[in-house]
C-alpha cells in the first residue's frame, strides 16, 4: 500500500523547469516525481509477477463465485503474513485451495472469472487494485473531510471497477471541459491580444512565460475549501467546493491513480478556477522566486525575476477585468464577432518592476517645490509655471532663434509645404489607435492626461510654510507605493527621503490618489539631479506612465535650467532607464557630482543628457509626424520612377544564369554590386580550404553551443521559431559528402548558425555573445583564405 496520504497546500518551489508538484499525501516530502514513480514501480513488480500470484492479488477484491448465494466481496487469507513480505525474498507458492477466512470457499471460487483473461486484461486489474490501495491509505490519513469524502468516493469508485472488471468512469452531472474558453485559451488569446505586435524574438519569450505559467496551474495545489473559508470568508464557498472536487477527480489524483483518466487543469477549467487561485499563486511564486534567486540558473534568471513579474501583472488585469475579451469564446472572430482583432494590441508597459537608489548624502539649500497639472490645469500649490504645460504656436522654443529652415538636398520648396499641410491635416491623417502596434509607449497616458484623466505635480515637504493638507496625504500616498514597489528598501528610509525638504517627487494622480512617481533631488550649483526612486504601482504599469512620468521630468529641468540626470540603476532598471536615454556614458565631469552622490553597491551609474530644444511630452507624436513625412515623399517619389519592366525570357532559351547587373531595373533601385572574393574553381582546393576552415571554428573556445543540432528538451519550442536550423555537426557531414560546391554555399550554412542563434536567444545571453564572437572569427579565417575581399 501507499505509504502516506493528505494534500499538501501552497506553492512548490521555482526551478528551471517549472514547479514541481507534490503528490496527495506526500506531505511535501517527495513531490510528484518521486510518488507517482513509487507507484509505478510496484505496479510493475506486480505485473511482472507469476500467473498465481496476480490471481490471489485479484481474488482479494473479487466475490466469490461458488454455488449458491455467497455475498464474500473478496477472499481474505485465514493465516496473513504478521508484516508485509519483503521483496527481495522469494514468495511462497499460491494454493488455490486455500480456503477464505469470510466465507470458507477456496480461492480458486474467488477468481474463476479470470481463468480466460488475458494478461494485458489482468495486468489493467492489477493497476487498479494499487490504486485502490493507495486511496485507501489516503482516506485514513486525510484530516479534511471535504479532501476525505472525494478520495472515499474514488475508492468505491475503483473498487466497483474490479468487482465489475470494467473501467472506471466518473459519474458527474458535468464531463470535462467545465468552463469556456479554457485557461490554456485564455492565456494564449492573452499573448495574442497583449504581444501579437512585438518581433519574433520578444514574442518567442512571451510565449515561453505563458507556457511556465500554464505550468505552474496545472502542478498548482489548490487549497482545501474549508482553508478558502477562512482566507476569503464572503468568497463563492459553494462554486469554489466543486471546482475543487473536479480537480481533484479529473487533475490531481489522477497524476498517481493512473486507472483513472487525467486532465490537464488549464485545459479543463477557465476564468473561474485561475480567478480563485491567482492572487495567492502570483503572490507566493514571486516571493519564492526572489527567495530562490541565487539558485536559478543564469539562462533563466532574468526571465523569471524581471519579465515574469511584468507578466503576471498584466495578465491579473485581464482576469480580474469584467470586460476583458481573452475570454470570449468569440475572441479570433476579430471585428466581425463586435470585439478587437488579433492584430491589435496594447503596448508593453515601459516600466519592468520598481527601482531604488542611493541617497544624497550632501545637502544644499531646497529650492521651492510646486504643484503642477498640465491636464486640468489647476492652481498650483507654490510653483507658477505648470510642468508640460504645452507650448504655444508663437511661443519659440529655447535656442530656436539660433535655427532656420533648411532644405536638405533637391527637393523643392513648394512639395515640402505640401506635404506639410498633409501632415496637418486631421482629415488626411487619421489618429493612430491606442491599441495600434505603431503607438508610442507614452500615447495612452498622454491622452489620459489630455481627458484629465491623470494629472501630474511636483511636490515636495517645506519646513518653512504652512503644510498643505493635500500634498501631505500625496506624499504619504507615494510613500506608501515606494514601499510596496521596493520590498527591499526599509519603510523608514523612503519615509525619510520623500519627506526630505531638499528633495522633491513628481508624483502621478488619478482618480485623487498616487499611482507613481519619482522622487529626486536637484543640484543646480553642479548642474544635475539625482534621481532618488522611481515607481509605478504594479497594477497601473500597463499604460506609459513610466515614460510619460520620465517625459515630464525632463521638461521640469529645462525650464529650471538643469540638463542632466544621474541616478545608480540596479540590474532590473537598466533596460527602463536605457528607453528613456539614459547611458552609462556619463557625461557630467566627475569632479561635478562626486561626493555629491554617493556609491551603490552592485549598481550602475547612468546619465542622461536633455536637449533644451526637445518638448519631451511630445516627443513622440513630432517622431510620429516626420515619419509621415519621409513616408509621403518616398511615395511621391515611387510614383515617379515607378516602371513596370517584362519579365526575363532568357532561360526558357537555355541560358543558366545572368549578371544581376543586368537585370532590367536593378540598378535604378539603387543596388550596387558586393565585394567579389575568390572562387576556388579546383574541388579539391575548395574542399581542403572549407575543411581547414571549419576545423578552426569548432577549435574556437566559443563554438560549443553550435557543435550538435539544438534539441528539443533542452530548448522547448526551438523548432517552431527557427525553421531552418544549422550546426557544426550537420556542416561537418555536408563537406565530407562535398555539398559546397562554392564556398556562397558554405558562407550560407555558417551564417544561418549565428542568425539562428541571435534570433532565438535574447541579447544579454551566453549563446548570443558566443554568435558574435565566433562569426567575428569566422570571418578573418574566411578573409585570410582569400575568400572574400578584405
Amino acid at each position: 500500500m501507499a505509504d502516506s496520504a493528505g494534500i499538501q497546500q501552497g506553492s512548490p518551489a521555482i526551478g528551471a523547469a517549472g514547479l514541481v508538484p507534490a503528490a496527495p499525501g506526500a506531505g511535501g516530502t517527495e513531490g510528484a516525481a518521486g510518488g507517482s514513480a513509487r507507484i509505478a514501480v510496484k505496479k510493475a513488480q506486480l505485473r511482472s509477477s507469476p500467473r498465481p500470484k496476480k490471481l490471489e492479488k485479484l481474488g482479494v477484491y473479487s466475490s466469490c463465485k461458488a454455488e449458491g448465494a455467497c455475498k464474500c466481496n473478496g477472499w481474505k487469507s485465514q493465516n496473513p503474513p504478521p508484516t508485509p513480505p519483503r521483496t527481495d525474498q522469494p514468495s511462497s507458492t499460491v494454493n488455490l485451495q486455500e480456503p477464505c477466512r469470510s466465507c470458507s470457499h477456496t480461492l480458486g471460487d474467488h477468481v474463476t472469472h479470470l481463468e480466460n483473461v488475458s494478461e494485458e486484461e489482468m495486468n489493467r486489474l492489477l493497476g487498479i487494485v494499487l490504486d485502490v490501495e493507495y486511496l485507501y491509505t489516503c482516506v485514513h490519513k486525510e484530516e479534511d473531510a471535504d479532501t476525505k469524502q472525494v478520495y472515499f468516493s474514488l475508492f468505491k469508485l475503483l473498487r466497483k471497477s474490479i468487482l465489475q472488471m470494467g473501467k472506471p468512469m466518473l459519474e458527474a452531472q458535468e464531463s470535462p471541459p467545465f468552463e469556456k474558453p479554457s485557461i490554456e485559451q485564455g492565456v494564449n488569446n492573452f499573448v495574442q491580444y497583449k504581444f501579437s505586435h512585438l518581433p519574433s524574438k520578444e514574442r518567442q519569450t512571451i510565449m515561453e512565460l505563458a507556457k511556465m505559467f500554464l505550468n505552474q496551474i496545472n502542478y498548482w495545489q489548490l487549497e482545501t475549501p474549508s482553508q478558502r473559508r477562512q482566507r476569503v470568508p464572503n468568497d463563492d464557498a459553494a462554486g469554489y467546493k466543486a471546482n475543487y472536487t473536479r480537480w481533484l477527480c479529473y487533475c490531481n489524483v489522477p497524476q498517481f491513480c493512473d486507472s483513472l483518466p487525467r486532465y490537464e487543469t488549464t485545459q479543463i477549467f477557465g476564468r473561474t478556477l485561475v480567478r480563485s487561485v491567482f492572487t495567492v499563486m502570483r503572490k507566493q511564486l514571486l516571493e519564492q522566486a526572489r527567495q530562490e534567486k541565487d539558485k536559478l540558473p543564469p539562462e533563466k534568471r532574468t526571465l523569471i525575476l524581471t519579465h515574469f513579474p511584468k507578466f503576471l501583472s498584466m495578465l491579473e488585469e485581464e482576469v480580474y477585468s469584467h470586460s476583458s475579451p481573452i475570454w470570449s469564446q468569440d475572441f479570433l472572430a476579430g471585428a466581425s464577432g463586435g470585439l478587437i482583432p488579433i492584430h491589435t494590441v496594447i503596448s508593453v508597459p515601459p516600466v519592468a518592476r520598481p527601482l531604488y537608489y542611493s541617497p544624497s548624502p550632501v545637502s544644499v539649500d531646497p529650492s521651492t517645490c510646486g504643484s503642477v497639472s498640465p491636464a486640468r490645469k489647476t492652481a498650483s500649490v507654490l510653483e507658477p509655471n505648470p510642468v508640460g504645460e504645452k507650448r504655444k504656436p508663437s511661443e519659440p522654443l529655447p535656442h530656436e532663434e539660433n535655427k532656420r529652415p533648411r532644405v536638405v538636398g533637391d527637393i523643392p520648396m513648394e512639395l515640402i509645404n505640401e506635404v506639410m499641410a498633409t501632415i496637418t491635416d486631421p482629415a488626411a491623417v487619421p489618429e493612430t489607435s491606442l491599441l495600434s502596434a505603431h503607438s508610442a509607449r507614452d500615447e495612452a497616458a498622454r491622452h489620459e492626461e489630455r481627458r484629465g484623466v491623470i494629472e501630474f505635480h511636483v511636490i515636495g515637504n517645506s519646513l518653512n510654510q504652512k503644510p498643505n493638507k493635500r500634498i501631505l496625504m500625496w506624499l504619504v500616498g507615494l510613500q506608501n507605493v515606494f514601499s510596496h514597489q521596493l520590498p527591499r528598501m526599509p519603510k523608514e528610509y523612503i519615509t525619510r527621503l520623500v519627506f526630505d525638504p531638499k528633495h522633491k517627487t513628481l508624483s502621478l494622480i488619478k482618480d485623487g490618489r498616487v499611482i507613481g512617481g519619482i522622487c529626486f533631488r536637484m543640484f543646480p550649483s553642479q548642474g544635475f539631479t539625482e534621481i532618488v526612486f522611481c515607481a509605478v504601482t504594479s497594477n497601473e504599469q500597463v499604460k506609459g506612465y513610466g515614460t510619460h512620468l520620465m517625459n515630464h521630468l525632463k521638461e521640469y529641468h529645462i525650464k529650471h535650467d538643469i540638463l542632466n540626470f544621474l541616478t545608480y540603476a540596479d540590474e532590473y532598471a537598466i533596460g527602463y532607464f536605457k528607453k528613456q536615454g539614459f547611458s552609462k556614458d556619463i557625461k557630467v565631469p566627475k569632479t561635478k557630482y562626486v561626493g555629491y552622490i554617493k556609491d551603490y553597491e552592485g549598481a550602475t551609474l547612468m546619465g542622461c543628457e536633455l536637449n533644451p530644444s526637445i518638448p519631451y511630452t511630445e516627443f513622440s507624436v513630432i517622431i510620429k509626424k516626420q515619419k509621415e513625412i519621409i513616408k509621403k515623399l518616398i511615395e511621391r517619389k515611387q510614383a515617379q520612377i515607378r516602371k513596370v519592366y517584362p519579365g526575363l525570357s532568357c532561360f526558357k532559351e537555355g541560358v543558366r544564369q545572368i549578371p544581376i547587373e543586368s537585370i532590367p531595373g536593378i540598378r535604378e533601385t539603387g543596388w550596387k554590386p558586393i565585394g567579389k572574393g575568390k572562387e576556388l574553381k579546383d574541388p579539391d582546393q575548395l574542399y581542403s580550404t572549407l575543411k581547414t576552415i571549419l576545423q578552426h571554428v569548432k577549435s574556437h573556445p566559443n563554438a560549443w553551443p553550435f557543435m550538435e543540432p539544438v534539441k528539443k528538451t533542452e530548448a522547448p519550442g526551438y523548432y517552431q521559431v527557427i525553421r531552418f536550423p544549422m550546426d557544426l555537426k550537420t556542416m561537418s557531414e555536408r563537406l565530407k559528402s562535398r555539398y559546397y560546391m562554392t564556398r556562397k554555399l558554405f558562407m550560407a550554412d555558417m551564417q544561418r548558425i549565428f542568425t539562428n542563434c541571435r534570433e532565438y536567444n535574447p541579447p544579454e545571453s551566453e549563446y548570443y555573445k558566443c554568435a558574435n564572437l565566433l562569426e567575428k572569427f569566422f570571418y578573418t579565417k574566411i578573409k585570410e583564405a582569400g575568400l572574400i575581399e578584405k
